[in-house]
């Protein structure tokens, strides 16, 4: 209540205030002609300005009228103070353009020192708060590359690691002749003097990773072509968390495009992958090396991306990672590659949905926990199960088109035997050109007899193996026989009765669950 009272006050105030300013402005725009008009009852008094103090006043009044009018009071409202930096800081720029810089836009002198300067200041600019524990965040600072092309020899890292919410986009870094090949034109990771444990990566280079917390957080590539001059890798995100990599072109790389290692919730989208740039029947599009995207981390997305140049279009060894409207076309199922290669035998856990495998396929080792969903495989292109320790648990390839060339390739394959095999269901795909393979058959056998066989190795993936059988028998004979289910066996069903007669069996089975 009485807060509701101070503020029906104040507004009160204000009005009277704001008509008392008016009043003082009719009275002033009244002596425009030097004269003061006095109001009485019923009559009035005019006095004409005569150099004496009817002139005086009305001086005073046509100042505070110019005065009102120049400045309009602000009759409840401070105006905000001017902001102050504290003492020891200075009104530093929160985007940092590295042509400011002496890097070089043309590309032909070395920018290494300059990008790297930028990096520094960066790092150690100033801060508001923290992301996680221990991340300081820098509040959106950026590092504008200003459309340039800029040559570098070494990788670009920040000094210190724990810091956050920073921008890097808008140009091109391009590897020199001396680039080291076993390093990344940028590396997210503890500085190289830092005290670290070091991390083999898949390639057999070493990078360093702190041993306790995240390097990173919240840190975004966006709008950036990598250049690697087949020297090394494009960008390497090592123990750190939330990092967004979003339209950018990735070319030319020796050995990985993007390596993701430990850490959580990296973001991969919207980008071009490529080691040779080659579309169609480009001579040299079978010359490819290397890897386009590794995942050695939990957590992951990798979305809307092409991949038209790799040995391994994607490498996925952590869990929980998802790939969706992924575009591999590096022709690797054709030319002895690789389009997606899920190395976690065990624990997969793995999703790779509403994707475009252009003959390219998938490789899972043990899946178990796997989801390949809403995808079109395009050439032959097709999903190899590669037994480690025989396990296969927990798999839907489900609702996909497979279009092939009408030599015979199945859709889905074995490499290595399967002993432990549950909860798979490879089902509802449709097949041009290629054989189909699934968990689940059905098949109808006729004719007139007394036992009859459907034969289900054509359409099932695992040899030897019907964990479930549902049939019906229809006979046009005047009698109906007793019948039964008489062996199951080399994926094969008998159905046997007492009597011989014009049958029709329809015989449904499953390879995938139960015990």
């Amino acid at each position: 209540m009485r807060m509701g009272s101070l503020m029906v006050k104040w507004f009160f105030i204000l009005v009277i205030n704001s008509f008392i300013i008016m009043e003082l402005l009719v009275v002033i725009e009244g002596y425009g002609d030097n004269s003061i008009i006095h109001h009485h009852d019923h009559h009035h008094t005019v006095y004409h300005g005569d150099g004496g103090g009817g002139d005086h006043i009305m001086r005073k009044m046509q100042a505070l009228k110019a005065s009102l009018l120049q400045r309009p009071p602000s009759l409840l409202v401070s105006p905000a103070p001017a902001y102050t930096p504290p003492p020891g800081t200075t009104k530093n720029a929160r985007v940092y353009h590295v042509s400011n810089y002496g890097a070089d836009p043309t590309g032909k002198a070395d920018s290494t020192e300059a990008l790297l300067k930028v990096f520094s200041e960066v790092a150690n600019g100033a801060s508001n708060g923290v992301l996680m524990a221990g991340i300081s965040n820098l509040g959106g600072v950026e590092i504008n590359l200003d459309g340039g092309d800029y040559l570098i020899s070494r990788p670009l890292q920040f000094p210190k690691t724990s810091l956050g919410n920073i921008l890097i986009h808008g140009g091109t870094l391009h590897a020199s002749d001396n680039f080291p090949t076993d390093r990344f034109l940028i590396e997210l990771s503890s500085s190289p003097s830092a005290k670290s444990e070091e991390t083999t990566a898949s390639f057999g280079q070493k990078l360093s990773s702190a041993p306790s917390s995240y390097n990173f957080e919240f840190i975004t590539f966006k709008d950036i072509m990598l250049d690697c001059n087949y020297r090394g890798g494009g960008i390497a995100v090592i123990n750190s968390l939330r990092v967004g990599i979003d339209s950018c072109y990735i070319a030319h790389f020796g050995t990985e495009a993007i390596h993701v290692q430990g850490g959580h919730e990296t973001l991969i989208r919207s980008s071009f992958i490529g080691q040779h740039i080659t579309a169609g029947d480009d001579p040299g599009e079978r010359n490819f090396t290397g890897t386009g995207i590794t995942l050695q981390g939990n957590d992951n997305v990798v979305s809307d991306v092409v991949i038209f140049s790799a040995a391994t279009g994607v490498m996925v060894s952590g869990q929980a990672n998802l790939i969706s409207g992924v575009h591999c076309y590096n022709k690797a199922t054709g030319f002895g590659g690789t389009g997606i290669y899920l190395k976690l035998p065990g624990l997969t856990q793995t999703r790779i949905v509403n994707s475009y495998l252009d003959y390219t396929g998938i490789v899972a080792e043990d899946p178990v926990q796997l989801i390949v969903s809403n995808n079109f495989f395009l050439g032959d292109a097709f999903i190899t199960f590669k037994s480690v320790k025989g396990v296969a648990n927990g798999v839907n390839i489900v609702d996909n088109m497979f279009s092939g060339s009408g030599n015979g390739v199945d859709i889905v394959q074995l490499d290595g035997q399967f002993g432990n095999v549950d909860q798979v269901l490879i089902d509802r795909n449709n097949v041009d050109g290629m054989n189909i393979k699934a968990t689940v058959a059905r098949v109808a056998v006729q004719g007139n007899g007394s036992s009859w066989t459907a034969d289900f190795n054509r359409i099932l993936l695992f040899p030897n193996l019907i964990k479930h059988v549902q049939y019906t028998l229809s006979t046009s004979g005047d009698l109906f026989p007793v019948h039964a289910l008489r062996n199951v066996s080399d994926n094969r069903v008998t159905i046997v009765s007492n009597l011989a007669s014009p049958t029709s069996v329809y015989v449904m089975v499953d390879q995938g669950f139960g015990s």
